[in-house]
């Protein structure tokens, strides 16, 4: 299947919004080693693609309100039939098709996104003063030398971790400038990446069913290491994408948790989650030394009087009796 649709429309939105920018004033020229007209057309097709994409996010906040109202069902179903994973399998997608609630809902808006980032690393990529197809998918001559020389703070958009010396030195770019310019991009875009997901489940709490709370681990652990290796490949400019997305996710999720707050039952579990209860340790390196205990001083017993009249039950020994005179 082509994708060349998705070439064309990332373009045509990039040029757009460069174009625009370029109408106002911004300028052309790189101003501290950035060419901010590019960087900001990367800037609003975040924008762009995300208000496209915003009624899609909506329905994936409501899928999981209703997946987590179901949860008490789930753990009943899965009492009841433990170990019958079949079964079980079963009576749990008959409950989500009875409630209308899609347990995949939760990913579709980052399904949705692949395309836009595919389509812009693709883009991005082709972006070398050498390239001989330069009018692909909508571009003029001058527009590709442009975005061609584009920078960051000097290190191209189109450049890379990884690049290599060749790469570079067609870019027209210092290896040891790119490197830390897309070194600290990739740690702020695994930063971020982190805390969209952290943010949406410290609101939400953990999943009861084993296979979101599953989804849930690897969107808030194994996403952002992956990064760490796949960031090499990224061009600048993808990266400065990806990190505005985060940042925009960022914002429009807690707008959103705030529209549509999670079920109270939901919230206790995550207020639990996030604030467990844990015995005070009483030794140990690092641990509380237990709190020293103040000897209390013996009271004697009291001893009721005696009655008028009544003798003593316990007469003193060694005291001579008084004599009769």
């Amino acid at each position: 299947m082509s994708l060349d649709w998705i070439y064309y429309a990332i373009s045509w939105i990039l040029l757009t919004w460069h174009s625009a920018w370029d109408a106002i004033g911004v300028p052309v020229d790189a101003v501290i080693g950035t060419n901010f007209a590019w960087i900001l057309a990367i800037f609003f097709l975040v924008v762009t693609v995300r208000v496209i994409l915003f009624p899609v996010f909506v329905k994936q906040i409501k899928s999981q309100r209703a997946m987590q109202a179901l949860q008490p069902q789930v753990k009943a179903l899965q009492e009841k039939h433990k170990g019958d994973r079949e079964t079980l399998q079963k009576e749990m997608m008959e409950l989500y098709r009875k409630e209308k609630a899609n347990p995949l809902m939760g990913c579709l808006p980052m399904f949705l996104q692949i395309p836009v980032f595919l389509g812009l690393f693709h883009t991005l990529k082709r972006l070398n003063p050498d390239n001989q197809l330069k009018t692909l998918y909508g571009w003029s001559v001058d527009q590709f030398n442009s975005a061609s020389s584009a920078k960051l703070f000097t290190a191209p958009i189109s450049g890379r971790f990884g690049s290599t010396p060749a790469e570079l030195a067609n870019l027209g770019a210092n290896g040891t400038t790119v490197k830390i310019i897309a070194g600290v991009l990739v740690l702020v875009m695994m930063g971020t990446t982190y805390l969209t997901s952290r943010q949406m489940i410290l609101k939400t709490g953990w999943a009861e069913d084993p296979q979101q709370r599953m989804i849930q681990r690897l969107m808030l652990y194994g996403i952002p290491l992956s990064l760490l290796v796949s960031g090499s490949i990224f061009p600048i400019g993808v990266i400065i994408y990806w990190v505005t997305n985060n940042l925009f996710t960022l914002g429009q999720q807690q707008w959103v948790l705030r529209k549509y707050p999670p079920p109270p039952t939901a919230t206790k579990a995550a207020t639990s989650a996030r604030n467990p209860v844990q015995p005070a340790k009483t030794s140990g390196l690092f641990g509380r030394k237990p709190a020293p205990q103040v000897p209390t001083k013996a009271t004697a017993p009291k001893v009721a009087a005696p009655k008028p009249g009544a003798k003593p039950a316990n007469p003193k020994k060694g005291r001579p009796a008084k004599r009769q005179g």
